[in-house]
């Protein structure tokens, strides 16, 4: 397992010049400069979640997935402009896993699990297995019906890369995806963009 974080929510269309404007501000709050970044986005299940999380050094590796500890700007952002919830989350196999709700801009819940704290006996599996299952990314896999082992390779999915400096024109998030997910698309959203 590797270490890494972002952002996780339910499937919402936006419009990707927005999200652009979102993300920049969203930096600027967490005390990163934009130009040199930009924003992943992948799918999973088709287009039923969405992950967002940064493609540069602060955002990659180690470093990266503790720097998700602190930086929720965007999820705290998209909360309140959407009306829905994100999950900031992070992942370090050696040190933790983190999860914290937004919803409507306020933090709605949240927990850590250091993995120092969990007293288990190494040779039962069966016990590991069943203290996983409290774990804040089993928690947060139930709560989106994926199973934690997606969760948890997440960031090896494929990706769409949204530059933040390059200029944008309204379109839909949807045209951004592979033609699998486009064709998932409800239809009602293809009209709404005409």
């Amino acid at each position: 397992m590797e270490s890494h974080g972002g952002y996780l929510c339910r499937y919402e269309e936006v419009d990707v010049a927005w999200l652009q404007q979102v993300a920049r501000l969203s930096l600027v709050e967490d005390g990163q400069e934009w130009r040199d970044v930009g924003l992943r986005i992948s799918v999973l299940n088709g287009p039923t979640l969405v992950r967002f999380s940064w493609d540069a050094p602060f955002a990659s590796g180690k470093a990266g997935a503790r720097w998700y500890v602190e930086h929720h700007a965007l999820a705290r952002r998209l909360s309140e402009h959407l009306g829905l919830t994100l999950h900031a989350y992070s992942v370090d196999p050696d040190e933790l896993e983190q999860v914290v709700a937004w919803g409507n801009g306020r933090r709605v819940g949240g927990e850590t699990l250091r993995y120092e704290s969990i007293d288990l006996d190494e040779d039962d599996e069966l016990a590991f297995e069943r203290a996983k299952r409290s774990w804040p990314l089993s928690h947060l896999a139930r709560v989106l019906g994926v199973p934690r082992e997606e969760l948890i390779r997440i960031s090896r999915r494929p990706t769409v890369l949204l530059d933040l400096a390059a200029p944008l024109y309204p379109q839909p998030l949807w045209q951004l995806f592979p033609d699998a997910v486009r064709a998932r698309r409800p239809v009602d959203l293809y009209a709404a963009v005409r």
